[in-house]
């Protein structure tokens, strides 16, 4: 009997239906349920094709979300720490250079100018 562990014992998931795990289950539903939605309310506007179409696009975020992950953050804690980042809480960030060696020796040049100054008069 063989047991498979991940080498990282934090990208574990259990999967639930389907080989998804609970969460890309959920999201799975929830595009369905927008799909479904979307075919009801525009099918007796548009045409069968145009319709297929838009409940396409409208799932596929819905569907993207349960399997998304950046940096370790699944997409609803990437989409709360970007909104955070960006809108609540905005910095402005500004770099004044300054020149160490100038600060530094300001002193000996001010009084190497003076020494010049003397000099020509």
């Amino acid at each position: 009997m063989e047991v498979k562990i991940n080498r990282e014992i934090r990208n574990y998931a259990e999967s639930m239906f389907f080989g998804l795990s609970m969460r890309q289950s959920v999201f799975a539903l929830l595009a369905i349920a927008v799909a479904v939605g979307l075919y009801f309310i525009l099918k007796p506007y548009v045409g069968t094709e145009t319709v297929s179409w838009m409940c396409i696009l409208g799932a596929a975020p819905f569907a993207a979300l349960g399997f998304i992950s950046y940096h370790g953050m699944t997409a609803e804690k990437f989409l709360w720490v970007w909104l955070r980042s960006e809108l609540l809480e905005p910095r402005q960030l500004k770099c004044v250079p300054t020149n160490i060696y100038y600060e530094a020796l300001k002193d000996s040049i001010a009084a190497h100018e003076k020494e010049g100054l003397k000099a020509h008069d």
